[in-house]
């Protein structure tokens, strides 16, 4: 369980074939310390197992479904990624509850600066509009966000400079895929109150449900 608040920025250090799996390792300062061997990490917003711990570098097997279904394919050395230890009791919350299984891949359609900030339009696949709703809480590379304006397949999010400085997002670009995980309180309800395929998730389908 994480929080979608990002702890450090790590450089990848290797993505390799090896066997079954692929290895991949990650340059780490602050995250470094904290873990140990077998924890669970967040690596832009997909769920790893630590593997081993040398020098300053975390190792991670990651199976052949996770690098199908992430943007961790894409990874190339000294290419940089978003961290986060796993959430551990009697540490304050921020964010929302993030489980680290992505659903899906984005891209980003724009990126316009309004003032200090960016807007981010991202397109995801349509099977999977009806499970975000506008001031919602998103997982995107394992940053925790809310949604702003929908429109068809496509959904926006503001990044403040904190959010451009703290994370990778600031350095990503129109095309790029985004690792997406919808809040998993939106998943239940979506199939606890029986959505329909052409129902989306609104303030006013959550009022006629009970919520």
């Amino acid at each position: 369980m994480f929080t979608g608040i990002i702890k450090e920025i790590g450089r990848v250090h290797e993505l390799s074939r090896a066997g079954n799996l692929y290895k991949l390792a990650i340059q780490s300062k602050d995250i470094f310390k904290s873990v140990n061997i077998g924890d669970s990490v967040s690596v832009n917003g997909a769920c790893l197992t630590v593997k081993e711990k040398k020098g300053d570098i975390l190792s991670f097997d990651v199976v052949d479904e996770t690098i199908r279904k992430t943007n961790l394919k894409t990874l190339k050395t000294k290419n940089l990624v978003n961290l986060e230890d796993s959430l551990k009791a009697g540490v304050p919350f921020s964010g929302h509850f993030v489980l680290g299984h992505i659903d899906c891949v984005g891209e980003i359609k724009d990126a316009r600066r309004i003032g200090d900030d960016i807007a981010m339009d991202i397109a995801i696949p349509e099977e999977f509009i009806d499970l975000i709703v506008e001031k919602g809480s998103i997982a995107i590379d394992g940053i925790s966000l809310t949604i702003g304006r929908i429109r068809e397949n496509r959904f926006n999010v503001y990044l403040i400079p904190h959010t451009l400085e703290a994370t990778t997002l600031g350095l990503q670009r129109r095309g790029d895929g985004l690792n997406i995980e919808f809040d998993i309180i939106g998943k239940y309800i979506a199939r606890s109150s029986g959505l329909e395929k052409d129902d989306k998730i609104t303030e006013e389908f959550l009022k006629a449900k009970g919520f």
